[in-house]
This record gives C-alpha cells, structure tokens and sequence, in this order.
C-alpha cells in the first residue's frame, strides 16, 4: 500500500479526477474542472492534470493505480454512493492492494443518519480500503474518504466543493500564488519564437514560458510566461528580444 505524508507545505500541483458515465456520455457538464482549478489558483496551487474516468472497475482500477503510484495529490469526485454502478470504493482498494472492510465511524455516522434503513444497502457507504481516513461532509454527515493523498469525494457539487475547500485548508493551506504575464506578438509565424522561447527557458529555468496563437479578426501570438517568483526580470528580456529580432508586439490588452 501507498503511504504518503498527511501535510504538505509551499504549493503544490494537484490532479483530478471526474468519475461518472453521466458525464462522458450523458446530461451532465463537468462542473468540476473550473471550480477546482479556480479553488486552487486562489490559495496558491494548481491543477496539474485532469481525466474524466467512466464507471468502469477495470478503467478505474488501473488509472488509480497508476495516480497512487505518483506523488501528485489528488481529488476524486464521484463514484463513492451504494448503488450497483459506484465502484470507485473498491476499485481504490484494489489499485492500493488492501481489503475493502467497514469503517467503525463511518458505519456510525451512516446508523446516525438513517437509523435501521441504514441496512441493508446505505450502509455499504462506510466498506471502505484498509486504512483508509474519513472526509468530513457538512451537507449530510456521509463521509468521503482519503487514501494516499487522494481524497475521494462525492460527485455531488454541493457536497465536493466545500469538503475539498476544507481539505486544503487543513491540509495544505496557501502558497504564493502563480504570476502570469504576457504580450502579443504580431504578424510573427509561430516557429520564429521558439529560439527566443529556448533562450529564455534556459536564463530563467523557474519559470514556464508560453505561446497561445489566437486566429480570427486579430491575429496575434499571446507571448508570456508564469511563476511565483518578480516576472519582471523575464518580461524585460523577453521585450529586449523581440525588438532584436524585429517582432512587432504590443503589451496585453485583456488580462
């Protein structure tokens, strides 16, 4: 089984994970991928990655897997109910090698909640991986689960977002947030800014340089770069650069 720290300090880069064949191949949107990238930038992470899983326990089992075997912390949504289709609680245990056997206080809550019609069906909720932790759920006390820096959530929004927010609160709280800045090159093929872009990336080695083309009434190349560190330095240079080439630019105009 995967064993990983509890607590991380300065920012870290994130993956998630969307389960649910409703959202492949159904009516649902996912909602989830622009609240988590927008919860993550604020406090100073990111989100490195992001798949969309079908309920599929050999799809799910081997993805999970492969993410217990990274050192990316992860949230997934979805998939953790009792009906015939939520796999996601076996399958977890399954990529982590352990047993899947009833959490003590995540049967008490779930007896809590409903009483006798807890069984024989919602109890099933509280068969969790070995060793698995429980996530608290403000909106009706059925809790998630953490399991090697995964922290398996309910597909549900209204009952995700608030359990993750407090997640990194507890757990990771806030960095220094990611920078960006950028200018817009103009009338320049894209393959004359790699050079400058590879000179760049080699003086400042922290920061992540970036070409965006946009094609319609305003042709242009957004030209930029991001970190956490003074941008100032690197958007100096970059400027400097292009007039050597005789690139034509302009600052940014949307932000």
């Amino acid at each position: 089984m995967v064993q990983r720290p509890d607590s991380t300090v300065g920012p870290c880069d994130f993956g998630l994970i969307v389960i649910g064949d409703e959202v492949l191949n159904g009516p649902r949107t996912d909602a989830h991928l622009p609240f988590f990238k927008s919860l993550l930038l604020a406090r100073g992470h990111t989100l490195a990655w992001h798949w969309v899983l079908p309920d599929d326990p050999a799809v799910l089992t081997d993805h999970l897997r492969y993410s217990f075997s990274r050192a990316d912390p992860v949230f997934v949504c979805g998939g953790i109910g009792a009906t015939p289709d939520d796999h996601t609680r076996a399958c977890a245990a399954a990529a982590a090698g352990v047993a899947l056997v009833r959490h003590p206080q995540g049967r008490a809550l779930i007896e809590g909640r409903f009483g006798g019609s807890a069984y024989p069906h919602r109890i099933l909720m509280a068969d969790l991986p070995a060793g698995a932790e429980l996530v608290f759920n403000p909106y009706n006390q059925i809790p998630g689960f953490s399991l090697a820096a995964h922290w398996f959530l309910p597909g549900f929004p209204e009952m995700a977002w608030p359990m993750a927010e407090a997640v990194l609160d507890q757990h990771f709280g806030t960095a220094e947030p990611l920078r960006e800045a950028a200018l817009e090159v103009v009338g320049v093929p894209e393959s004359e800014l790699i050079p400058l872009m590879d000179d760049l990336g080699g003086r400042f080695p922290e920061l992540k340089l970036f070409s965006l083309p946009h094609i319609g009434a305003d042709p242009h190349i957004l030209l930029g770069v991001r970190g956490r560190c003074d941008l100032g330095p690197v958007m100096e240079a970059l400027r400097a650069g292009l007039a050597r080439g005789s690139m034509n630019f302009r600052e940014r105009t949307v932000q």
